[in-house]
């Protein structure tokens, strides 16, 4: 009988903590025998209602060998609170910056835990990013975006506490959205007029 709850995990998967487990594991496998399956686009519309208001459209996106389209076309509003000259229709984009981050290794949090075995009965973060819209405004030589994001998780699970802890470092450490914040990422951009 296995030691390790990763090997037996992996021998029998089952769902847990809401992840299928059995078709995580079989998507691993595919994109190990077939790496070209692993190139995915994701890619959003945005437009310009009004003032600071923005709308953004996210209905599809390629990848697993094709065209891929969400189950449901989803539209997201992006504005600036009054005391930032906006209506306050929607998050600061900078908001959804933090959103997104928190989202991203709370995702991978949940897989690792059931791919490792491990029931979770809660996660929880608070993330909070500094800014000092100086720069933003043309007022000092500071940078634009955040000088500083903290991110505090919160989880309980039937797993020691150290385990839960690396859980969570292996969330980190599998996300997109941490890996483009800590590495950076080049963008292009061009404009038509």
């Amino acid at each position: 009988m296995p030691t390790d709850t990763a090997t037996a995990v992996r021998r029998q998967p089952v769902a847990m903590n809401g992840v299928d487990t059995p078709t995580l594991f079989a998507t691993i496998d595919v994109v190990k025998a077939t790496p070209s399956l692993a190139r995915f686009q994701f890619r959003a519309r945005n437009e310009w209602l009004s003032g600071t208001h923005s709308r953004t459209t996210i209905d599809s996106f390629s990848g697993a060998g094709g065209e891929q389209a969400h189950s449901s076309v989803f539209r997201v509003d992006a504005d600036h609170p009054t005391v930032l000259v906006g209506k306050d229709q929607g998050p600061l984009p900078v908001e959804f910056l933090l959103h997104a981050l928190a989202s991203c290794i709370t995702a991978g949090i949940g897989n690792v835990a059931a791919a490792r075995g491990v029931k979770l009965t809660k996660v929880e973060s608070t993330i909070e990013g500094d800014i000092n819209i100086q720069g933003i405004l043309g007022l000092a030589p500071v940078r634009n975006g955040y000088d500083r994001i903290r991110i505090n998780f919160n989880i309980e699970g039937d797993a020691p506490s150290e385990t839960l802890k690396k859980i969570v470092e292996q969330g980190r450490a599998r996300s997109a959205v941490y890996d483009v914040l800590a590495n950076g990422v080049p963008v292009e951009m061009t404009v038509n007029a």
